[in-house]
């Protein structure tokens, strides 16, 4: 469950959720959410601290009150020390300030789901922690990239474009949504900023970076990475 008043970003976190093969239901106050929980208690709560008629540190309050042991996981504009303790000694699982990466949000789920016993199928909560295209391996846990077995350094901006694209294989990412991969929700940046990493990730992807054979140009339109056998293929046929 994602209880969030802002639309926008209860829309995308629950678009990042059901990606990853999760059923979502969301609220946009504390009531609504303790309303919720007590008819049929979810795996795991996103909960915003800042929401109208009950705010998230007393949903916290009252669920831990109540002896419900659903995993929490706290989203904030506070970022003070005192405001993090708060939110964890009320019982909090987790905590994360905003703006934040979505990927980042959705490895923190995961981690809670499985820490918690609540991940399901394990082979499918598995499946999306290592994302392959070609031979190019995103390791999202990990943290790490490595192409024909040979580690590549990232940035955090470059690893949430690329990890966004191998979780897609093949689609085309126009800027706007790999600006949403690259800061969250909140924070500005300009589509000149997608295209520096672009350029960034082919010179360490790419044995020809001039001639891009797996993040490639949509002209009008935006980048997607694909697996460059596949094309050879295609050429040869």
């Amino acid at each position: 469950m994602v209880a969030e008043d802002d639309e926008k970003q209860a829309e995308l976190v629950r678009r990042y959720l059901e990606r990853e093969g999760h059923s979502v239901t969301v609220v946009a106050d504390g009531r609504a959410a303790l309303d919720r929980v007590r008819e049929r208690e979810p795996d795991l709560l996103v909960l915003d601290v800042m929401m109208p008629r009950t705010d998230g540190l007393d949903v916290v309050r009252v669920l831990r009150g109540e002896a419900r042991e659903l995993p929490v996981l706290m989203l904030t504009a506070r970022s003070t020390e005192d405001d993090l303790l708060l939110g964890l000694d009320l019982g909090a699982d987790d905590y994360m300030t905003k703006p934040y990466s979505p990927r980042e949000l959705m490895a923190r789920v995961r981690t809670l789901l499985r820490r918690t016993g609540r991940a399901g199928t394990p082979d499918a909560a598995d499946d999306g922690r290592v994302l392959s295209v070609g031979t190019l391996r995103v390791d999202a846990d990990r943290h790490e990239v490595t192409v024909d077995g040979a580690p590549v350094e990232c940035t955090p901006g470059e690893f949430r474009i690329i990890a966004a694209m191998a979780a897609e294989p093949d689609r085309v990412f126009t800027r706007p949504r790999l600006l949403e991969e690259l800061h969250g929700f909140d924070r500005y940046v300009s589509d000149r900023t997608v295209d520096m990493h672009i350029m960034n990730l082919r010179r360490k992807i790419e044995p020809e970076p001039r001639t891009p054979a797996r993040l490639l140009t949509v002209f009008g339109v935006g980048y997607k990475l694909t697996d460059p056998a596949k094309g050879a293929r295609r050429a040869s046929s």
